[in-house]
């Protein structure tokens, strides 16, 4: 599916759509040319192979706050496929960037569907013209929606150890409540998927009566309910989802299914106030290492790479325990190699050789600079020689931190974005804020990391990004959504 704005080259298909969808209701060849190329109106084409499925347009004068959807239209075969909805996603942001506050619609009194599909964004009716479809003597129902209402909703994330409860309205954060796991995990080492699990059905309700106690409001003042249902842990988000449906079946609020990597993403709208887009996405997890190209935070999303074995967190969980270091590994790490030297011994940088660049260019592997560590250790052990664990801290972190960091910034330079935003736990360490900074700053490159309670897996995150999602006028996920752990980027809702 490919949505573009429409021009008057377009017009010969689009009519051809037209006479097929409304037949005696049917605009004439002039008023459509009129419609497309007039100063106040935005029309849009459909496409798929090339040919024109669906289109829509919207009036909005430049001194009103009013919009209008002038018409939209799918053609028969695709339709059920969503192409009316993502049409309806694109008008009313547009309306937004314009200024509206509002946008009405006229719709048959006969269509039923195409009422049911307003309704979905939030459309009401508000009168009728009696008789109005001509010369079928069908009335038209007069619908409207308010754009400018801030939306309260809450977030449930429980991808992987810490089950996040957050509540915002609109852009605004009015709770961030999270209970943590790590301590049931530690003596495993690792995170376990069922204890996780478990975790997340004693702590859920606890958290979300805290989570509303912060926010100071009842489930009642809840608009709607986000919840990540992927990627993670399967089990765990399993958790988080049943709640959310839950919650969402007995309150009658609508839920939305979002994206946990583009939620981290989204954080940044909290702490800045909005995603500044195009902008490269590098997140660093004990589960997830990606570097994304957000080219629009709801519709554009794009994985440039990711790891192909070890996780970064997971690698310094690894490696800690090979130093005989505390889960979990990354603030342990962090700690020994303050005092070390991270040019003491030249540890591999993965997947950055020619050959390596050729088909990996945005992706990272750290199971090879994991077992170089081990092997360095077990050497040295085996001579009975002493090293320093400050040192091969230091070293490995630099390894790490090298990779990320300068692939990060080939990806700013190469797609043309000025712009890094950081996300995910890893981000607490040390050495990678520093190098980052220091790295886009001689590259003219704006750093974005948002506050570390927003980088660790949150409800926070979830929350807003279902907050945008209902702002641009998307329509709820069905419930019968899943958990999906390893769900694409580029799905950022289900």
């Amino acid at each position: 599916m490919i949505i573009r704005e429409a021009t008057i080259a377009d017009l010969e298909q689009i009519m051809d759509l037209e006479h097929r969808c409304f037949v005696n209701d049917a605009w004439s060849q002039e008023v459509m040319a009129s419609e497309i190329t007039a100063p106040h109106t935005y029309y849009i084409v459909c496409l798929e192979d090339g040919k024109v499925v669906g289109y829509a347009g919207l009036s909005k004068l430049e001194a009103s706050e009013q919009a209008d959807i002038q018409t939209i239209a799918t053609d028969p075969s695709v339709r059920g496929r969503g192409f009316g909805k993502a049409m309806m996603n694109l008008l009313t942001s547009k309306a937004k960037e314009l200024g509206a506050k509002e946008i009405f619609l006229e719709v048959r009194a006969d269509n039923v569907v195409a009422q049911k599909l307003y309704a979905m964004f939030g459309y009401r009716r508000i009168g009728i013209r009696k008789n109005y479809y001509q010369p079928d003597n069908v009335d038209a129902f007069v619908m409207q929606t308010d754009i400018t209402k801030e939306p309260v909703v809450i977030g449930i994330e429980s991808s992987c150890d810490e089950t996040g409860i957050g509540i915002v309205r609109g852009n605004t954060l009015l709770a961030n409540v999270i209970s943590s796991s790590m301590d049931q995990h530690a003596i495993f080492g690792g995170v376990v998927p069922e204890v996780a699990a478990r975790a997340h059905l004693e702590a859920l309700i606890p958290v979300l009566d805290e989570a509303l106690d912060q926010a100071n409001i009842t489930l009642d003042e809840v608009d709607a309910i986000a919840v990540t249902n992927g990627p993670g842990l399967a089990g765990a988000l399993m958790v988080g989802i049943a709640a959310a449906k839950a919650l969402s079946v007995s309150t009658g609020k609508p839920i939305y299914a979002v994206n946990h990597l583009v939620g981290h993403v989204a954080a940044d709208i909290l702490a800045n106030g909005k995603v500044e887009t195009p902008t490269i996405a590098l997140l660093v997890s004990g589960g997830h290492t990606s570097l994304l190209w957000v080219n629009d935070l709801l519709t554009d999303v794009t994985l440039l790479g990711e790891t192909i074995d070890d996780a970064a967190g997971e690698a310094f969980d690894k490696v800690a325990r090979v130093l005989g270091l505390k889960y979990p590994g990354g603030p342990e790490i962090d700690k020994a190699a303050a005092t070390g030297s991270p040019a003491a011994i030249r540890f591999p940088r993965g997947l950055t050789l020619p050959k390596d660049m050729a088909e990996h260019k945005y992706d990272f592997s750290f199971s090879g600079l994991k077992t170089a560590v081990a092997r360095h250790v077990e050497l040295a052990e085996s001579r009975n020689e002493e090293y320093s664990v400050a040192d091969v801290a230091a070293s490995f972190r630099e390894a790490v931190v090298d990779v990320l960091v300068n692939k990060a910034i080939k990806a700013c330079k190469e797609y043309g974005v000025n712009r890094l935003l950081l996300g995910g736990g890893v981000v607490a360490n040390v050495r990678l804020r520093d190098y980052a900074a220091e790295r886009c700053a001689a590259e003219g490159i704006d750093l974005r990391i948002p506050p570390f309670k927003l980088c660790t897996d949150n409800g926070a995150m979830i929350a807003v990004l279902g907050a945008q999602l209902i702002m641009s006028g998307a329509s709820p996920s069905d419930l019968s959504f899943s958990a999906e752990s390893t769900l694409d980027v580029r799905k950022v809702q289900s």
